[in-house]
């Protein structure tokens, strides 16, 4: 008897990607969709569309469908064994959402397995173009938002972030305020995880707590959406949301149109999606106390913490392991870019130049230190390149081993102090640092 599997899938930005394990965890299958390259008749770059105001940023709803139609035809191809798929579950980029047009379930739920599901499901959208985590056009619903509950450090208190022109809620609040005939025709609004869900599920999934906690509408202290919040973007929102739920939840049994379609078994468990930092903290096991730092274009910040304190910069996302506790989330613009330019400046472009330099010097920098923004960051909100020498005296330059050193250190450093304001608490951290060679060491 052929041994049990299990289906991870990953809706990104770029692709969408699968992956099967065995139940010792061993990888026994693995593919993906590149958006662009494989899905040329959505013009997507990147996996999306920048408008022409180059501040609203969408996703082809139906791309992202019919790239999941695709991998599973690949899957059946190679001789992929469905019956043997125990449980799936995945995560999707955050903040993204989709608007489902009133009468969808009837049709998500009697999908016929002889179509693929994207030409069954195409009338299904309120929003042919759904907003994703890149767009930043709606200052005007964060300041509103913001305004309604009683200011942006009470909104962190609410829902662990203050106002994000790419959260969720306010971007619900732009759909309303500019098209609210397609509000009205909305009868479910998915986030890109729980709509992935609701496409295996056969059905309305439920979002999960902690996808759920980057929208500025979830009361992260009780799990429940915030009614003032709510009320502040657009009516009948808590009928639209449905009820969110934990994140480990298991949601149901796989739809018949995968059965009839592919041959997966009628026990195939769907387990909540999420999204995919919340992911990330997950897959990577971390345990209370522990940090990750993924280096790349921009540094991502994420641990496990027992008791935040949300404040202005950073978030606060609900434990998508343990519900009762909670994650906290830094993201920093200037990354591995930020790095290379140093390298090339300081080591002739070469990453083993640059380790050696590094080397050479002392922890601490003998006082010398410097923060390096070339673009405008977003925690703090700094730019320009800022060095101070042992007696605190800011100055123009440092010798090349100085200035590498002064930039790691000072990268790092801010890490860890922005870090402890949102309550994480420093004793002997098991520091993971997952990222590409770009990070430079």
């Amino acid at each position: 008897m052929a041994a049990p599997s299990f289906l991870g899938w990953d809706f990104s930005t770029q692709q969408l990607k699968v992956i099967a394990i065995d139940e010792h965890l061993r990888v026994i299958y693995e593919d993906n969709v590149n958006f662009d390259k494989d899905l040329p008749e959505f013009k997507t770059q990147g996996g999306a569309h920048v408008h022409g105001d180059r501040l609203t940023v969408t996703s082809p709803v139906l791309m992202w469908v019919k790239a999941l139609d695709m991998i599973l035809e690949k899957m059946k191809s190679s001789g992929f064994n469905f019956s043997q798929v125990r449980a799936l579950s995945g995560a999707g980029q955050q903040h993204g959402s989709v608007y489902w047009k009133k009468g969808s379930i009837q049709i998500l739920k009697n999908a016929s397995p002889k179509l693929p599901l994207h030409q069954a499901l195409k009338a299904c959208f309120a929003i042919s173009d759904s907003p994703i985590w890149m767009d930043s056009s709606t200052a005007s619903q964060c300041s509103a938002l913001e305004n309604a509950v009683g200011g942006a450090q009470r909104l962190a208190n609410i829902t662990g972030s203050r106002a994000y022109e790419r959260f969720t809620g306010n971007q619900i609040a732009k759909i309303y305020n500019q098209n609210p005939e397609v509000y009205a025709q909305t009868e479910r609004i998915s986030l890109v995880s729980s709509f992935a869900a609701s496409l295996f599920l056969g059905a309305y999934a439920p979002i999960d707590y902690s996808d759920g906690s980057g929208m500025n509408l979830l009361q992260i202290w009780d799990k429940s959406w915030s009614a003032s919040c709510l009320d502040a973007c657009a009516p009948e929102l808590v009928e639209k949301l449905g009820n969110p739920v934990p994140s480990h939840s298991v949601l149901g049994s796989i739809s018949p149109y995968y059965i009839q379609r592919y041959g997966f078994s009628p026990d195939c468990k769907i387990v909540a999606f999420t999204g995919d930092n919340p992911a990330s903290l997950a897959g990577m096991r971390l345990e209370e106390g522990d940090i990750a730092i993924s280096l790349g274009t921009s540094d991502t910040l994420f641990l496990w913490i027992q008791e935040p304190t949300p404040a202005l910069e950073g978030h606060i996302l609900c434990n998508p392991v343990d519900s009762q506790t909670y994650m906290a989330l830094l993201c920093f613009k200037n990354g591995s870019l930020m790095r290379e330019r140093i390298r090339n400046e300081c080591a002739s472009g070469s990453w083993d130049e640059f380790s050696k330099a590094l080397s050479s010097t002392v922890a601490g920098n003998n006082g010398n230190l410097g923060f390096y923004f070339d673009v405008m960051e977003i925690t703090p909100e700094a730019v320009g390149v800022h060095r101070f020498n042992s007696d605190n005296q800011k100055v123009l330059n440092f010798p090349k081993e100085v200035e590498i050193r002064a930039l790691i250190e000072g990268q790092f450093m801010a890490k860890r102090i922005h870090a402890e304001k949102l309550g994480y608490k420093v004793s002997q951290p098991r520091a993971e640092c997952p990222g590409p060679r770009s990070g430079g060491f």
